[in-house]
């Protein structure tokens, strides 16, 4: 692990080595809301040699963590929007001299991803979005998930980790079939790491109807190629939201050829069927490539 400061945060990242290739993209991975950069581990092993890949925590979760309080005090706009993010990620890419990256988001990590390409368009050449959609907002649906993210975060109790087969219940959670359970125990560690600051505000400024109304214009006027993967069984972004915000690029072309459905998946892809998304990323990174 290694760490960059932006705007006054430390954040820690990972970079596999770069290609001999000099028109080889680098990868760029974006974890999910209440996640970390750990759950990409499986599908780099497959993708890293090919493709050099960077993975990182995002501001107030996993690794990256702010050290003083009040260091970001001086900043004018709310810190915890996709649009705050997606600019920390530009400044990453611009301390890494990344010039030409894919972004490969989850969930939030996707909604990031397609700002950051909206943003910073000379440095993305396309995006990968996994159990990410949207573009409807229906009020008393966002309101639910609204009030039981903010218990969530606001009642986990410091001895949750110590719950005996606690990581037997977070590797159930959300997915299709039970995960290995060093991924329930990476749930409830990231969990109970995540400040309370950046969760509930990126759980909010992400989730209000000028947010969610913005996501299919952003993704109407990209230019790059945009796909999405759909869990077949994902309750918490179903698949005919990601079909929604899908329809609006290019690529969909009223057949959605943007839009991979996953049989037998749920809301956690990445780590579900990392054999079957790593090929399927290969294909696509292969038919887009730069020569």
């Amino acid at each position: 692990m290694q760490t960059i400061d932006i705007l006054g945060v430390p954040h820690a990242y990972d970079l596999t080595p770069s290609s001999s290739k000099a028109s080889t993209p680098v990868l760029i991975f974006i974890h999910g809301w209440l996640l970390s950069r750990q759950y990409w581990l499986p599908l780099i092993e497959q993708l890293a040699p090919d493709y050099p890949c960077l993975t990182y925590d995002l501001r107030g979760f996993g690794d990256s963590q702010q050290l003083e309080k009040g260091a970001l005090d001086n900043q004018t706009s709310s810190l915890y929007t996709l649009e705050a993010y997606a600019q920390d990620l530009n400044i990453l890419l611009q301390q890494l001299d990344i010039q030409r990256a894919w972004l490969i988001g989850h969930s939030l990590g996707g909604s990031i991803a397609l700002w950051g390409a909206d943003i910073f368009p000379e440095r993305v050449q396309g995006v990968i979005c996994l159990n990410a959609g949207g573009g409807i907002y229906l009020k008393e649906e966002f309101e639910r998930f609204r009030a039981a993210g903010k218990q969530l975060v606001k009642r986990r109790p410091s001895w949750l980790a110590y719950v005996p087969l606690i990581d037997v219940l977070f590797a159930r959670m959300m997915v299709a079939s039970p995960l290995e359970r060093r991924w329930g125990r990476q749930r409830v560690l990231d969990l109970m790491r995540a400040d309370t600051a950046a969760a509930l505000g990126s759980l909010l400024d992400s989730t209000t109807e000028s947010e969610v109304h913005l996501l299919p214009q952003i993704v109407a006027r990209l230019q790059q190629p945009v796909y999405f993967f759909a869990g077949e069984q994902d309750t918490v972004m179903e698949p005919k939201y990601v079909q929604y915000l899908a329809s609006f690029h290019k690529l969909f072309d009223y057949q959605g050829k943007n839009v991979i459905e996953l049989p037998n998946c749920g809301h956690m892809s990445m780590v579900e069927q990392p054999e079957i998304i790593g090929q399927k990323l290969l294909n696509i990174l292969m038919t887009h490539e730069v020569t």
